[in-house]
Formats: C-alpha cells, sequence, structure tokens
C-alpha cells in the first residue's frame, strides 16, 4: 500500500492534511468502518479518494446526483486518479464496466438505485474493492432533511462486501440523524467523528424582505463573482434571472420544470463561469460542486436549520471569504407551517415544526448567528464571531410585548380574518368605509395607538407569526396561533430586533486579487485559455488560491512550481510551463 502523506503531495500538491482528514483516512486505511460529519469546504472527497489510490482495488463511491458524479470524475481526472461513472446518462456504460472489470479504475462513481441492482452487486463479486463510500451520506436518515428511500436499500449490498470498509460522509447531521445514519450503515458508535460544523470564511446576513428585487440586485452589485440566489418557486426564480440578467449581469436560471437539456446547459455555463448568477429551487442542491461561489442568498426561507447550513455551504468551498444572504418573511413561516401539516406524514410533523421553530429563532436574534447555528448541531462556540451581520452591525433590541398584546388583542377582537393592514388601520385610528361599516371604530382596541408604536406593527406582526402566535388564514388574514396566550397574559416577553441602516458598500474585488495583483490577473486569463481548450472550468486547472501563491512566490523553474500548493504531478506536468512563462513574461515587464 502507498503512503497517504506522498499521495497528498503527489498527486494533490498539498504538504499536510487538513482537521479530522487524516483520522478518517486512517481508519479506512486500517480496514474499519468511518462516518465521517465534517463541513463542506473541508476535503471529503480526499478522505475516500486517498485510500482508493493507497490500498489495492477499486473503490466505489455513491453518490445521490449525476451532475455530481461526473464533476468529481473532472476533477479527479484533472490530478490523474482513474476515474468513471456508471450512470444511465453514460454512453459508455459497457466500456466502464470492461476498466472496473479489468482493474483499470481507482473510482467507480454510481447512484444508490443502480448499487442496489441485483446484477450490479454480482459484478461487484468479481473486482477487488478498497472501500465503499456513502455520500451525503444523511439522505439514508429518515430524520435527515433530504430523505432518499433509495439509500435504504444499500445495507444488503455492504453486508454481503465483507471486509471492504465502509465510509460515510456528510456535512449535515444533527445528533438524531448520525445515530440513524450509523445504524443503517452498520457501523459502531466509534466510526463516529465529526470534525465541527464551522465555516468562518462564511459571513452570515440575515434580514426581512423589504423589496426583494432591489435587495439582490444590491448584493450582486456588490459581488462579482459567481452566486446562487434561492427562489421558493420557479416562477420566482425565472423572475429574479430576468431582473438579474436586465442590469447586464450574467444570469440563468435552474428548476425542474425546464427541459433537461436547458437544464443541464445552464449548469454547465455556471460551473464554468466567473460571474454568473443562477436563480434557482432547490432542485438545484447536492449536485454542485463547484468551489468558488462567492455568494448564496435564500429569498426565503429555507426548509430547516439544516438544509440552510447546507445550502449556504455551498458559497466558498474554496476557502475564500464568500457570503450568505436571507431575505425572508412572516408569510414564509405560515406556509411553511401549512406544508408541514397537509404533506409531511404525522409521525415526522413534530421533528419538521422543532427545526422551522429553530429557524424562526436564527431569524429573529439579535445574537451571533453562527453561534445559533453551532449550537443547533451540538457545539459550543463562543458568543460572538465577529463575521455574522449582528456581530459586525449589533441591531437594537427593545420590548415590544405590550404593543404586541394590543395587536393580537386586534387580531382576534376584529374577528381573525382580516389582514395586517386592516388591523393596523383599526389600532391606528385611520377609518374607513369598511372599518366603519364594521362597526370597528367602536372596538376597545380602536385608536389605542402611541405614534411610537404605529411603526412598529408591522416588524411585531412578522415577529408573532414567526413564532407561531399569529397565523395565515386560508383567506391571507391573521389569527391568533397556539403561542398567543402566554402573550396575551404577560407570562411571555416579545423582543424586537430593529436591524441597523444598511449601508451601501462598495463592489468586491478582493476575493479574488486583493492587492490588484496584474501578475495574477494574467495568471487567471491563461487559465481562463486553458479551461475553454479542455472544456472544463477554471477551477480544475487550478484554485484561485494557488494563483495567488504562484503570483507572490513567482516560481522560475518546474521545481519550484511543484512547491506550490495545489500543485501536483500530474497538473505540474499539464499545465506548469503554460503558468511559468506568464510569470516569465510579466517579470519582464516589471511588474
Amino acid at each position: 500500500m502507498r503512503d497517504p502523506d506522498e499521495i497528498l503531495h503527489a498527486v494533490f500538491g498539498f504538504e499536510a492534511f487538513r482537521g479530522t482528514q487524516r483520522q478518517v483516512i486512517d481508519r479506512v486505511m486500517a480496514g474499519k468502518d468511518a462516518l465521517a460529519i465534517m463541513p463542506t469546504g473541508a476535503g471529503k472527497s480526499l478522505c475516500y479518494q486517498i485510500p482508493a489510490l493507497a490500498r489495492p482495488g477499486t473503490a466505489l463511491v455513491v453518490s445521490p446526483l449525476i451532475a455530481l458524479m461526473h464533476d468529481q470524475v473532472r476533477a479527479a481526472d484533472a490530478v490523474g486518479i482513474k476515474a468513471a461513472t456508471l450512470t444511465s446518462a453514460d454512453a459508455n456504460r459497457a466500456e466502464t464496466a470492461d476498466r472496473f472489470r479489468a482493474g483499470d479504475l481507482d473510482l467507480l462513481y454510481v447512484a444508490p438505485e443502480r448499487a442496489s441492482m441485483p446484477q450490479f452487486q454480482d459484478m461487484l463479486g468479481q473486482v477487488p474493492l478498497s472501500l465503499v463510500a456513502i455520500d451525503e451520506a444523511h439522505c439514508i436518515s429518515e430524520w435527515g432533511h433530504d430523505f432518499r428511500p433509495d439509500y435504504r436499500l444499500l445495507r444488503p449490498l455492504l453486508d454481503r462486501l465483507e471486509g471492504v470498509p465502509r465510509l460515510g460522509l456528510t456535512a449535515t447531521a444533527d445528533e438524531a440523524t448520525r445515530k440513524d445514519v450509523l445504524a443503517q450503515l452498520g457501523m459502531e458508535d466509534e466510526a463516529l467523528i465529526v470534525a465541527g460544523f464551522d465555516r468562518p470564511n462564511i459571513r452570515y446576513v440575515i434580514r426581512p424582505r423589504t423589496g426583494l428585487k432591489q435587495q439582490v440586485k444590491a448584493l450582486i452589485d456588490e459581488q462579482p463573482g459567481p452566486g446562487i440566489v434561492y427562489a421558493p418557486s420557479r416562477a420566482k426564480a425565472e423572475r429574479l434571472a430576468a431582473e438579474i440578467a436586465a442590469t447586464g449581469r450574467n444570469a440563468a436560471v435552474y428548476h425542474a420544470g425546464l427541459p433537461p437539456q436547458e437544464r443541464a446547459k445552464n449548469q454547465a455555463d455556471f460551473v464554468a463561469s466567473e460571474d454568473m448568477v443562477i436563480c434557482a429551487t432547490i432542485a438545484f442542491g447536492m449536485g454542485i460542486d463547484k468551489p468558488d461561489v462567492r455568494f448564496v442568498a435564500h429569498a426565503g426561507i429555507p426548509k430547516s436549520i439544516e438544509a440552510y447550513y447546507q445550502e449556504t455551504g455551498r458559497a466558498g468551498r474554496d476557502g475564500d471569504p464568500a457570503e450568505a444572504h436571507l431575505f425572508w418573511g412572516a408569510e414564509d413561516f405560515s406556509r411553511a407551517r401549512q406544508r408541514i401539516e397537509s404533506e409531511i406524514e404525522p409521525d415526522r410533523r413534530a421533528g419538521e415544526r422543532s427545526r422551522l421553530n429553530a429557524l424562526g429563532a436564527l431569524v429573529e436574534t439579535a445574537g451571533c448567528r453562527r453561534a445559533i447555528l453551532l449550537r443547533h448541531f451540538g457545539e459550543d462556540p463562543p458568543e460572538r464571531c465577529g463575521n455574522c451581520d449582528n456581530c459586525l452591525e449589533p441591531p437594537t433590541a427593545i420590548d415590544a410585548t405590550e404593543t404586541a398584546r394590543k395587536l393580537l388583542s386586534a387580531v382576534y377582537r376584529t374577528g381573525q380574518r382580516f389582514g395586517v393592514g386592516h388591523v393596523v388601520a383599526v389600532l391606528a385610528g385611520k377609518p374607513s368605509d369598511r372599518i366603519v361599516d364594521l362597526g370597528h371604530d367602536r372596538l376597545s382596541v380602536w385608536d389605542i395607538l402611541s405614534d411610537d408604536e404605529e411603526p412598529m406593527v408591522r416588524p411585531v406582526a412578522r415577529a408573532l407569526q414567526t413564532r407561531e402566535a399569529l397565523v395565515l388564514t386560508d383567506h391571507g388574514g391573521l389569527a391568533l396561533g397556539p403561542n398567543a396566550r402566554s402573550i396575551l397574559r404577560g407570562e411571555e416577553a416579545v423582543e424586537l430586533v430593529l436591524p441597523p441602516k444598511r449601508q451601501r458598500r462598495r463592489r468586491k474585488n478582493q476575493e479574488a486579487n486583493p492587492v490588484g495583483d496584474p501578475l495574477f490577473d494574467a495568471l487567471r486569463e491563461r487559465r481562463r485559455e486553458i479551461a475553454a481548450e479542455n472544456a472544463v472550468p477554471p477551477y480544475v486547472i487550478f484554485h484561485d488560491s494557488t494563483l495567488r501563491e504562484m503570483a507572490a512566490a513567482k516560481p522560475a523553474s518546474i521545481a519550484e512550481m511543484s512547491k506550490i500548493a495545489g500543485v501536483g504531478e500530474a497538473k505540474l506536468a499539464r499545465y506548469g510551463e503554460d503558468f511559468l512563462r506568464v510569470i516569465e513574461e510579466l517579470a519582464g515587464t516589471g511588474s
């Protein structure tokens, strides 16, 4: 067996393992099972790629999406790893099967549906396997937020492959999900390795929706790099993409309703782009393995904190600074609760309600966003992270309990069927023909707001919907929710968080080229040309961090180039001379 440290340097161009990578790899190298909970961007793929190269046999990788598999094969090929996919979308399935039987593959990627087929399992019995890796392993658990029933069919396959180590990998699994995944994969408790969930390079920013079009436009004006905007519906995704494209920014849309060819083209264009914004539903999910996404924005709330963590985790996988923005409205929570009651099986509703309430606490807090996220996953973080909106610009928190009680009383006394505008007019004593006809100007709640309270009513209504003290009726009116009584009785306080006024920021460029180095720009341009020649995304050639190190070190020989992080033997042989020429040309001009 080859030495993992030697493979790390020779193939991937890195000097040392990060975080818990070594711990996971050591277990697999010893023939033991492992379930690795590692944050996105922590290098999970290395945990199976290195044992695949070090141990005899082929590694079988079970992955949920074909697009993700193809991205991973492309990245593996760039560093000289022999990898292939065996999926319904591949025209060369017979050739791949022959290569697999001949032992000519280091990695074979398949979907869980194929892995559970008897004929495929029979083929596996003909070939030595180095390990079986189950990517996105949380999909096997009914407790997980992306449950895939096909993953439940993997256990018989794993039990059939006696003596082959099993490696489960995921970035998102709370304690209940971890225990279930261990059980479903047939692993002992000692197999669990938790690396932590913090993504310190991501800045979390959460704001109420006050004009989504303007809020998204302001964000993309500040962020020139590639980004994802998640929309709650196909129609909204298309509308946002059109609005962004109208500003002159490269934009596309992605959702399950598009023709397959158009959907695939938009995804491929985004993966290859260095500036595109893609507006998508959550159908644009785990299949995105693009490391240089500079921002992720949500135009509505995700399904849970786990989903939020995973979706925002698609930003900044290369370790460079990235941002995660969430624009939310009270109606998001009302719709989510209606979905839980109408679409979720009864025995799973309590868990879904708990997840939604946790998300409500995240958007409403005046404290550190990161701390709430990490505590949700069982960690004990510092009180302040210094890289979320609330830490960087602390909001004002005021006691709005009395205003909340007035609002709840007005909702009740007007019949629990009117929208917030009608209720505010009653509370503020602003008559209209309808109010007079209904007699609402004679209610005890008529004109009881002070001048200072009136601007607070709508934010208070939003906060009360978030905590289920107010709920939307079928016709869009407000009604008392199950948590209203404790507020009305004075048993529970209502704190209102007032975010600071947003300061317009200058367009950012420091992520890519922090010092404005012309050599870095020239290296980036050459990377772009090589990527186009080879029909691969630029990051497959080299990450920005590698180009920045080249620009700083200015290697003058292949030997010096080999010392740059991220330059392994295969990439050195393929691209080394190209980039040395760029460095030499610019060095000759005095830059």
